[in-house]
């Protein structure tokens, strides 16, 4: 049973730059940014890069207003889901630094390599803004 969670005032304002971050990048995949997000999509996927760039900018939409607008239980299943979702979208980042594809500003394999290891961050982000994390700890 997942339980409500109690968030700070600093969790909150990150749980805010997360979930406007999240409806902007979203918004990329839809329209301005479209093209390079196609680029990291892997060829393994079987369906076209662009469906699954129109369908993850959707998702992401959808999460980041879900981050800025649900509360309690809610809020910390959110994080737990918005972390499931940075790791399913991992293998694009992987697909990106091994195929030395060059998007947003990501130029060189260090720069590439870097954004590899941002991504636990953002996962990190997502479970303690929500209170995922403190909730996680206080069922073990």
């Amino acid at each position: 049973m997942i339980e409500n969670a109690h968030t700070t005032t600093l969790q909150n304002v990150a749980r805010g730059l997360l979930g406007t971050f999240m409806v902007v990048a979203g918004t990329g995949h839809l329209t301005f940014a479209r093209q390079e997000f196609q680029a990291q999509v892997p060829d393994f996927v079987p369906l076209s890069k662009d469906t699954v760039v129109l369908q993850s900018g959707v998702v992401e939409i959808g999460l980041g207003l879900a981050l800025l607008t649900l509360k309690g239980k809610h809020r910390v299943r959110m994080g737990l889901g918005l972390a499931v979702f940075y790791a399913l979208v991992f293998p694009g980042n992987v697909h990106q630094y091994t195929h030395h594809i060059s998007a947003f500003g990501l130029d060189t394999d260090a720069k590439r390599l870097g954004r590899l290891f941002f991504q636990p961050v953002l996962m990190g982000w997502a479970l303690w803004s929500t209170g995922a994390l403190s909730a996680l700890k206080r069922k073990q």
